[in-house]
């Protein structure tokens, strides 16, 4: 992962982590390092590399956006990784959360409803030297059922309620991070199972774009995504 060194001190990336997360809060320290390892300017569009370390949601196409830095290392960090976790994402996106949970857990699932999204990610992980992700394109509120149960599940849209598919993937002791409620009202729940129970904690308001639950390109891709050779 040579291309994934920490931003040297008084660079932008570095700047972000400082004044936008550490100061305001985010204390895991391996969250802290993955942020300051993975270039947000190489998830974005090329006329917005100039933003990329802004703390603000950037557009990436298909009326998505690659999330604000203080929320994906907030999200990152209710997760309470240690390393050895198996994690599924829901809402792949431009890759950008998927790298930085993969610089903190053993393997990552990640699953995205736009195929060209889905094959972007893949290919800039790979540029990346990112290889513990398995990618496939589907309704990301029915999670992977053939690959639970997972030690933790991160959903990067907002639900209208907890999928109960995904509350029933999620092990014993695991933990679920999911903006649930109406567009421009959503709080950011984690639900740790306990004893077969779920516990709920509201941690703070969130506003994501919504979880649409069909997929765009019919049944889930059971293998990896596979780059296209007209995707730019």
């Amino acid at each position: 992962m040579s291309l994934l060194a920490a931003a040297e001190p008084g660079s932008p990336r570095e700047r972000m982590v400082r004044e936008h997360l550490a100061a305001r809060g985010i204390q895991d320290a391996r969250v802290l390092d993955a942020m300051l390892r993975v270039p947000r300017e190489a998830f974005v569009p090329a006329f917005l590399t100039q933003n990329a370390y802004d703390d603000r949601p950037l557009y990436i196409g298909y009326e998505q956006t690659i999330s604000q830095p203080y929320i994906v290392a907030l999200m990152t960090e209710a997760l309470q990784l240690k390393g050895q976790e198996r994690v599924l994402e829901v809402g792949t996106g431009s890759g950008y959360q998927t790298a930085i949970l993969a610089l903190l857990c053993a393997e990552v699932y990640t699953i995205e409803r736009i195929r060209k999204l889905s094959i972007r990610a893949q290919t800039t992980l790979r540029k990346l030297g990112i290889t513990n992700v398995q990618f496939r394109v589907g309704d990301g509120a029915l999670g992977w059922p053939e690959a639970a149960p997972f030690d933790a599940i991160l959903v990067t849209a907002g639900a209208s309620e907890l999928p109960r598919a995904l509350a029933e993937q999620l092990a014993e002791g695991g933990r679920l991070v999911i903006p649930i409620g109406p567009l421009g009202s959503q709080t950011l729940h984690r639900f740790t199972r306990k004893q077969g129970q779920l516990l709920d904690e509201k941690l703070t308001r969130v506003a994501f774009v919504p979880l649409i639950s069909e997929t765009e390109a019919g049944q889930p891709s059971e293998s990896p995504v596979e780059p296209s050779s007209d995707e730019p």
